[in-house]
């Protein structure tokens, strides 16, 4: 066999060994994918609930009449802004496309919005990309997390929000940004950088409600709550738990993004090793003919000439 097919020959084996392990991940990533999204269904539930009761407490004024330095309520009082945090999360590898840079350029566009620099930014990073990005820039990581389970665990988030409402309430900045993909379906993301704290009392009430009135004859009734022992430490312990399910769902949110990422970046590799080897196929095709031809051709002459 001349050189240049077995050259040809060798490309395609390789290829599609490539092609087998592309085409594995993808049905890995799928695999997880749909389990995720059932694990976050599930607890979609209790995130609107928590949310449902926070809402009645803002509705009813009762955080309000705490004051604005009594424990946790003071996550609903805005203060004059001197420093900002901003929590991005990012996946630990790569092979998700452009999962990982679409959530830093949003940070980074956020960063020119406000007019942030390393000076007034602090960040906390989920996701080795993200905090490998910002320390090399000289940017003040503050708080990292790495090793994100395939399917996040309530557990996994407490000690990361415990951190960031930790340093919110010590001053460490004065308003907390999360960056972070969202899934909207198996071939769509959109990346979303969102106020976290302080709490806006805006985004705890459904906008149907907003524009609903207290005249219209078909309105339902706000949910009433008995409170025990009080109202301070009912709001000690739903607070935690709304900020909970905020910070929790961005990450499971995130998590999806990037296992469907990863899943349509290896469809795309494996569609593409196919176009490769069916170019290889042809081009290994016409230069097994052209050796075939040229032999012929040499049999022929030869036979001529003894003629």
């Amino acid at each position: 066999m001349p050189a240049s097919l077995a050259a040809v020959k060798r490309r395609i084996e390789s290829t599609k060994s490539t092609r087998q392990i592309t085409a594995a991940m993808q049905m890995v990533s799928t695999a997880k994918l749909n389990q995720i999204q059932h694990h976050t269904t599930t607890y979609q539930v209790y995130a609107d609930k928590v949310k449902s009761i926070l809402a009645s407490l803002v509705k009813s004024h009762a955080i309000d009449s705490l004051g604005g330095n009594k424990g946790m309520s003071s996550l609903f009082h805005p203060r004059e802004v001197k420093k900002t945090g901003i929590l991005v999360i990012t996946s630990d590898r790569g092979l998700v496309g452009s999962y990982n840079s679409n959530v830093i350029k949003a940070t980074l566009d956020l960063m020119r919005e406000k007019n942030l620099t390393a000076a007034n930014t602090e960040f906390l990073t989920v996701g080795r990309t993200g905090l490998d990005f910002f320390q090399k820039r000289g940017m003040d990581v503050v708080y990292e997390y790495t090793g994100v389970s395939d399917v996040p665990k309530y557990a996994e988030v407490r000690h990361i929000v415990n951190a960031a409402v930790q340093k919110y309430q010590d001053g460490a900045y004065d308003e907390l940004y999360i960056s972070y993909s969202h899934y909207v379906n198996r071939i769509s993301t959109e990346v979303k950088s969102e106020k976290f704290l302080p709490i806006s009392a805006d985004d705890l009430v459904d906008p149907n409600e907003k524009t609903s009135t207290s005249t219209d004859e078909n309105s339902v009734p706000a949910a009433e709550y008995e409170i025990e022992p009080s109202l301070e430490e009912f709001v000690e312990m739903v607070v935690p738990q709304y900020a909970e399910s905020l910070i929790y769902g961005a990450i499971l949110d995130a998590k999806t993004s990037e296992h469907s990422s990863s899943s349509n970046a290896m469809s795309s590799a494996t569609d593409n090793a196919d176009d490769i080897i069916s170019t290889l196929q042809l081009q290994y095709n016409r230069a097994r003919q052209a050796a075939i031809t040229t032999e012929i051709t040499e049999i022929t002459g030869g036979m001529t000439a003894q003629e």
